[in-house]
Order: C-alpha cells, then structure tokens, then sequence
C-alpha cells in the first residue's frame, strides 16, 4: 500500500524543524507544511513580515521562507489542530542534557519527547506516520512506539527515525544537496511515504535505509567522530607550539592521506553548538549504562581536550597581559559558536568570556548576528556573578571599531568572513600599546599583522 502525503506538521520550529521544513516546502509544493511550537514569541518571529527578523539565521533561508510562506508552508501555535490534519508529524524538540537526577550532565533529557508522543497519542483520530527528527539516544523510538500503541482506538502509528546531519550556517546547502539522507524503521510503507517526499529532488542513491536502533545511534556517533577530530587536531596545536610547528603545515600533511582526509582538521579555541557535546555526554552515558567503562573514559577525554583548549586559551590572554587583567578592557569579536549562525549554544567565546570576567577584564563583545539581550542571557546562565555585575564588567558593540577602541587586546572567537576585511591599521591606531591580538580562529595572517605592530598570537604555532 502507497502511503499519499499531503500535509505534514513538525513540532517544534528550532534551529532543525524551521530550515527542514522549509526546504521540504520549497520542494514540494502541494504538501502543507505546519510548524508547531508553544513559545508564541518564536512563532511570532517566524510569521514577521520583516524577514530580517526570523528567529535563525541561516544563508539561504530568508529567501526560501519568503518563496513559501503563507502558501504551504505555515506557522502555528495550534499544535493540536496541526497534529489532527496531518498524515506525517516530525518530532523536533530540543533533548538537553538532563541537568538533574540520574544522569545528570550527560544523559539526554527527553521530556519534551514523551511529552510530544502523549500529545499525539490523545489528539489523533487517525493512524499518523511519526518521524523523530531530534537527536536522542539509542531505543528513543521504543518509547515513543509504547506510548502510540496505548492511544485510544486502536490507530496504526508507524515509527521512523530520520536524524539530521545538518551542519548550522551551510544548513540549507545540506539539506538541498545532503551527502545521504537516513531513514530507520520497520515499516517497508512508511519508509517509503518519507522516501518519496525526499526523492523529489534527492538522487534515491542518497537515501539510505536501517532498522530504527542503527539511525539512531548513527547520528550520535556521526558527531562524536566529528567532534574527536576537532580534540584531535586540538591537542596536537599545543603540542606544535612547543616544538616550533606549525599546526596548519601538520594539518594539510596528515590531510593529503585519503585515509584521514582534510575536513574538520583546523585548529580553534574548541568546538561548540548544540550538538557536539551534548551527543557525546550522551554516548558516554549509554556506555555507562552498559558497563562500558573504557569506552566511555575514550569519548568522556574529546570534551576534557575541548574543555582544556578553551582554558588554556584564556589563560594565555591572562598571561601574557603580565598575569592580570583586572580593569583592562578586552575586545571580544564573535560570540556566536561558528561563522554564519546566530546559534551561541555551548560556544567557547561564552567560556572564555566567563573566564575572564572572573579575572575582571572588562570585555566589549561585537558579533554581527547575535543580538546584546542573548549575550548578556548566556553569560548570566553560566556565572556565579549577578547580572549587574555582568553588565558593569561586559559591553556589547554595533560594529568592532567601536569595541576595540582604546582596548589592551583583541580576541577573535568566531571565524566570521567579515573580520578578515576590518581595517586593522585603524583598530591598531586605536588601541593602547602594546596592542595585543589573539586569534582563536587562525582566521588573520602572523606576518601582515605583527607588520602592523600588533602583538599575534594564535593557536598552534
């Protein structure tokens, strides 16, 4: 039996369910696409007639929101309606790491799943196909499927698992041209209701198909071989500044073997978003559960190597500016965890930003995306500082001549394109001397800016 789409809801319209389900409507015009969420504020943003206003901020995304708004693809606060037309509902909520009870920081809390699952048990009058697009723990499904099963009337519920492998600030390039699309299951009509939605503009050879519990935990692993790349490449850049290595000439060596391959081998001040370190907290958990003590000790040492080059990082700022920067004023250009988003979640500037704050430097902070109110909500969520403290010690900035001006140093802590187009000779003339620079991005060039007169240090050399 063929399985029809015609209208589809996703709750939870974040960083996953917003540019999924646009593209899924770009694509397929004569499927309705409704994205659902209980925060009105959000929805209220996606709905704005300014569409610089949208809550996220992804290349491409505007554009395609403006294409299919209002046509077929719709945002919405109903989340019971929504769930009652639609033949297909996408579960994407957030799955934080649980910050309390067992497996506290590090098991996914999953709450909002169970409470999605419930929500479309008691609303459906008929069978629904229920596609879990969030990021969760092996046997997730096994919930949901035992909560469906129990709803009234005796509904068909078919469960998929369908992770996404979007990489935040090139997501809607990921999801018009994906390396592979991954749908588990156990319904051969199911699969093929999603597959069908996907093959309108993915070479079916892209698409591959499992058993739910393998795509579950293919998304979880995906990550954390990222992430191990990234404490990898990290940890030997201090090993480089101590020998007189470079670490970019070591990267593009070991990158030229097709065995390793290039990507993911640049060294920073640490990774960050939302995925990462929750995925990886998540897989060490799973292996405790299990009494895998060894390989959750090997996955638990990629965060402490983050954790250690955001750190050392900021010491560093610290020791150099002659072991204090008590009073001194510390411009901090990009907040947001990467180039090209507006996500800050588990970003090292907010650590680094901490770090220092507790030294009592005084930080200007500019990013082109991210706006002062979210800026002044991370740093309050991680310090045991009040919130006025924060905002006498911390300043946020309309552009970075205004936040370097008469500063002590520079630190760059997001790798966006436009800070390689600043006029540094007039942020140089600007500072007090010595005017020192600290590239957390090896975004800028040693020679131009020590020609310059700054002080440059960079990770890894």
């Amino acid at each position: 039996m063929k399985l029809n789409i015609k209208k589809i809801c996703c709750i939870g319209a974040g960083y996953v369910g917003g540019p999924t389900m646009a593209v899924i409507a770009d694509k397929c015009p004569e499927i309705q696409v409704t994205l659902v969420d209980l925060n009105a504020e959000r929805i209220a943003a996606w709905n704005s007639a300014d569409l610089g206003e949208l809550p996220i901020y992804e290349p491409g995304l505007s554009e395609i929101i403006e294409r299919t708004r209002h046509k077929n693809l719709f945002f919405s606060t109903q989340v019971d309606k929504a769930i009652e037309e639609a033949e297909m509902i996408f579960i994407s909520v957030n799955t934080p790491t649980k910050n309390y009870g067992v497996g506290k920081g590090m098991a996914a809390d999953l709450k909002y799943i169970e409470l999605c699952a419930r929500q479309i048990a008691r609303v459906s009058k008929s069978g629904k196909i229920v596609v879990e697009k969030s990021t969760i723990p092996v046997r997730t499904a096994a919930t949901i499927k035992s909560i469906l099963e129990d709803a009234e009337g005796g509904l068909e519920f078919h469960v998929l698992s369908n992770p996404e492998f979007l990489a935040e600030g090139s997501a809607i390039s990921d999801l018009i041209d994906p390396d592979r699309i991954l749908i588990g299951g156990e319904s051969d009509e199911a699969i093929q209701a999603l597959k069908d939605i996907y093959q309108r503009w993915v070479n079916p050879d892209k698409i591959l198909t499992t058993n739910l519990w393998s795509s579950e935990l293919s998304k979880l692993t995906a990550n954390a071989f990222l992430a191990q790349r990234v404490s990898s490449i990290n940890a030997i850049s201090e090993l480089c500044e101590k020998t007189g290595a470079n670490v970019d000439e070591v990267a593009t060596a070991i990158g030229m073997d097709s065995r390793i391959g290039s990507k993911f081998l640049k060294a920073s001040v640490g990774f960050g978003g939302s995925c990462f370190q929750k995925d990886i907290l998540n897989l060490v958990y799973i292996a405790r559960t299990y009494n895998l003590t060894e390989v959750a000790d090997y996955w638990e040492q990629v965060i402490l190597m983050n954790d250690h080059q955001k750190s050392r990082f900021a010491n560093h700022i610290v020791n150099t500016l002659f072991n204090t920067v008590n009073g001194k004023r510390i411009a901090m250009l990009g907040w947001a965890f990467k180039k090209d988003t507006n996500d800050t979640r588990e970003s090292a500037a907010i650590y680094v930003a901490d770090h220092l704050l507790t030294e009592m430097a005084q930080l200007a902070v500019y990013d082109p995306k991210v706006s002062a109110s979210k800026i002044y909500q991370d740093i309050d969520a991680i310090s045991t500082r009040s919130s006025e403290e924060n905002r006498d010690l911390l300043s946020v900035h309309l552009n970075p001549y205004e936040a370097c001006r008469g500063a002590h140093a520079v630190a760059i802590l997001t790798e966006w394109d436009e800070f390689k187009e600043i006029d540094w000779q007039t942020i140089k003339d600007n500072m007090l001397n010595p005017a020192f620079l600290f590239d957390g991005r090896r975004l800028l060039d040693r020679k131009e800016m020590e020609n310059l007169g700054f002080k440059y240090y960079t990770l890894g050399e």
